[in-house]
């Protein structure tokens, strides 16, 4: 049960000096959850002292991240099924606030407009210039050339609002799109890469094993269409072995960790060892447990 008055005489001994006073309050405030945040932001505008702004400040933080936590673990050990959901669960890692509903309703707008172009007679790779002329013609997405390694690049709320992205955000957007409009558009996890392969599902086993794919989709390169044989040579350079995963579509959670992965490469890169810590941390709830 809520008690307004315990939560704001708990924040006003936030700056206690005594540490074990401090560690039971924080304790207790922790263990309100989000019912605390709203009362710890109205105090931090209040406060005066820097010691308590910045221990309210922190304790924000780790509830928020604790939430996050919590949604990813859930949304792993549920099957992973709902890929957007998997991905705005990482939006609200640096984004607590985030609007889902709005980031839901702007796929849904440019889902509607290649569903009001589309038609069941048009091939596959028909569908996927239509896709292609609405996603980078229209509404102008590109990949981001200039600034590659922003972490901005990871976060879909922020890529919708840039219209620039990374590999596998520009491709995430393109296979949850595609998926609303019943296209079996999934994602593949290349090294150093990710793409998009377009499966005939008619003739694909459960698994993809046939490696029943019509064709590859480069999302980060205005849905340019390629088959097979780039990849094979694409593999090559990179000295790789053809190995039977490299051509087919990948888990949700799989895009996820790679999600994570490039954030924590990007946040190393820049030198906020916290962040990539804590991303590190997430990183480990989606590892498969092992006996």
């Amino acid at each position: 049960m809520i008690n307004p008055t315990e939560i704001n005489s708990l924040i006003h001994l936030l700056d206690d000096p005594d540490t074990e006073i401090y560690n039971h309050v924080h304790e207790k405030l922790f263990n309100y959850g989000h019912t605390a945040i709203s009362y710890l932001e109205s105090a931090f505008e209040e406060a005066f002292d820097s010691v308590q702004q910045e221990r309210i400040a922190n304790l924000v933080h780790e509830i928020q991240f604790s939430i996050v936590k919590n949604e990813l673990k859930l949304w792993y050990q549920g099957g992973a099924f709902d890929l957007l959901q998997g991905v705005l669960t990482i939006n609200k890692y640096q984004y607590p606030d985030l609007d889902e509903q709005k980031v839901i309703n702007q796929l849904e707008a440019i889902k509607r407009d290649i569903w009001l172009q589309l038609n069941n007679e048009i091939s596959p790779a028909e569908q996927i210039k239509l896709i292609n002329h609405v996603l980078y013609n229209i509404y102008g997405f590109s990949g981001n050339t200039t600034h590659h390694q922003d972490p901005q690049n990871s976060y879909l709320s922020q890529v919708l609002e840039s219209k620039k992205g990374n590999q596998i955000s520009l491709a995430i957007i393109y296979s949850v799109i595609a998926q609303k409009l019943d296209m079996p558009v999934y994602g593949v996890n290349l090294p150093q890469h990710f793409i998009l392969a377009y499966v005939d599902e008619s003739n694909a086993h459960p698994d993809f094993s046939d490696n029943g794919v019509l064709f590859y989709i480069n999302a980060f390169n205005k849905g340019h269409i390629f088959g097979k044989r780039d990849v094979d040579m694409f593999l090559k350079q990179l000295k790789l072995k053809q190995e039977a995963h490299f051509y087919q579509p990948c888990s949700n959670a799989d895009i996820v960790r790679r999600i994570l992965r490039n954030l924590i490469s990007a946040y190393e890169q820049s030198g906020s060892a916290e962040k990539a810590s804590e991303l590190n941390e997430l990183l480990e709830v989606l590892i498969p447990f092992t006996s």
